[in-house]
């Protein structure tokens, strides 16, 4: 990294820090709170979907249709997110807005490109892709997937777009309408399966995701739009910042595709082990799932835009001072969390999941797997502030690094760890290398923070 020196017009951390961080924790808790009302409206989208579609075909392969958009959306869009903010906030601070706007219209157009390379080839794929993945599926059932797939691509561009956008108007401390606008999707759904689904069936949810999606995504650009960003495919050559946000991108996807061969070796191996223990790893990780995503979904969109300004001016007290002050507060709300989990695993499990033909041997068996996945909460809270700082520097090869590593980690712990402990082994393995993440990523954050009249190498 080329040697940077103190920006004389930076303000000082005794004048920045606090409020800085005073922001940041005003944006956590706006993320957070939104995060909260869209669960809770597209936990009621569960219950109108369900009363229109029950556990019906169509349902099954709506639901394996509507798994690769997603997955493509969080690879190409999210990691593009994350390689750009701070090289955007750098030359919004330093060169001015109109060389940020041609940054961004750059990396629009590579974004797009790359989601619909992506949409292009899952759709020459499909054919081979969703035999593979469901091979139970009857031929009908089959042709119906690949179907609601083909009408469904059209929301990875649109999803794309609207994340691109919502990262770019958190940098301008707009958080709590861009977290909240999601929301339209599940009360596009919730509607579909009224009005429409009497009408033309599973379809409704289709003509439903891709509507939703749609005008969140017009939402959003019409917010950056106001504060001054416009929606402009052009490009504008290979500039040092084009060029910077391309090399950052490479480190970030690769460690998204390790993340989520990841998922993939977990349920595979327990596939291997006895019938029921994919379900029981499934069950076990879906409040643990909630939390993570909410606390670290908020900790991390909160603590982005400002660490990539702070660097931005060179203000290295300013991020020793916010990076000590996020870690103890997420320490201080995700320690109590993780350990009500896991003493209350049992209670919770029995209250929420033990009915019908989920009875208590059903519970007797994800408790203590929910509660071997409740160990990793404090860590992984924790290591997204030093996740985060390492982007801003733009060390991203260290996030892939500490990405292979886990993937090792976590084959070789599974390994272990199922033949004394069965499927909990699975849960505690990914605890585990989650610990071995927190120490990688806080190592390298604080051997990489300068001190505040220092330069950085």
């Amino acid at each position: 990294m080329p040697e940077l020196s103190l920006d004389p017009v930076a303000k000082s951390a005794n004048s920045l820090g606090p409020s800085i961080n005073q922001r940041i924790f005003r944006a956590a808790m706006i993320v957070t709170f939104a995060g909260v009302l869209v669960k809770i409206v597209a936990t009621l989208k569960e219950f109108v979907v369900a009363g229109a579609f029950g556990r019906s075909d169509a349902m099954d392969a709506f639901l394996i249709a509507f798994m690769v958009p997603g997955l493509l959306v969080n690879l190409f869009s999210e990691s593009m997110n994350q390689a750009l903010i701070p090289t955007l906030v750098r030359v919004r601070e330093q060169e001015g807005p109109e060389k940020a706007q041609q940054l961004l219209s750059s990396a629009m157009i590579w974004t797009c490109m790359l989601l619909t390379c992506g949409s292009l080839a899952m759709a020459v794929a499909a054919r081979f892709f969703f035999p593979m993945v469901v091979p139970h599926f009857s031929p009908a059932k089959l042709l119906l997937t690949e179907a609601l797939f083909y009408a469904l691509l059209p929301m990875v561009l649109i999803a794309g777009i609207a994340s691109n956008c919502t990262a770019v108007l958190n940098t301008f401390d707009r958080f709590a309408w861009p977290a909240l606008a999601p929301m339209v999707t599940p009360l596009a759904l919730m509607l579909g399966a009224w009005v429409l689904s009497p009408r033309i069936g599973i379809w409704a949810l289709v003509c439903a995701n891709v509507a939703g999606a749609l005008i969140h995504a017009l939402l959003m650009i019409w917010m950056m739009h106001t504060h001054g960003y416009r929606f402009n495919l052009r490009w504008h050559g290979a500039s040092a910042a084009a060029r910077e946000v391309a090399g950052q991108y490479g480190p970030i996807l690769l460690s998204g595709l390790v993340a989520s061969s990841g998922i993939l070796v977990d349920q595979g191996m327990a596939a291997s082990l006895n019938s029921g223990s994919v379900a029981t790893l499934a069950y076990a990780n879906r409040f643990v799932g909630v939390i993570l995503n909410l606390l670290a979904g908020a900790i991390a969109t909160a603590v982005t835009p400002y660490f990539s300004r702070l660097v931005a001016r060179q203000d290295w007290a300013g991020c020793r001072h916010t990076m000590n002050t996020y870690v103890g507060l997420t320490a201080l709300v995700s320690v109590p969390l993780a350990l009500a989990m896991i003493l209350g695993s049992h209670w919770m499990i029995r209250l929420t999941f033990q009915h019908g033909v989920f009875g208590a041997v059903d519970t007797a068996a994800v408790a203590p797997v929910q509660a071997m996945y409740a160990i990793q909460l404090p860590f992984f809270v924790v290591s997204r502030v030093f996740y985060r700082y390492l982007v801003a520097i733009r060390r991203t090869t260290l996030i892939l690094y500490c990405g292979i590593i886990n993937l090792v980690l976590d084959v070789i712990l599974n390994l272990l760890l199922m033949r004394w402990f069965g499927v909990a082994g699975i849960a505690l393995a990914t605890s585990l290398w989650t610990v071995s993440s927190f120490l990688f990523l806080w190592f390298w954050a604080y051997r990489l923070l300068p001190p505040a009249e220092g330069q950085l190498a």
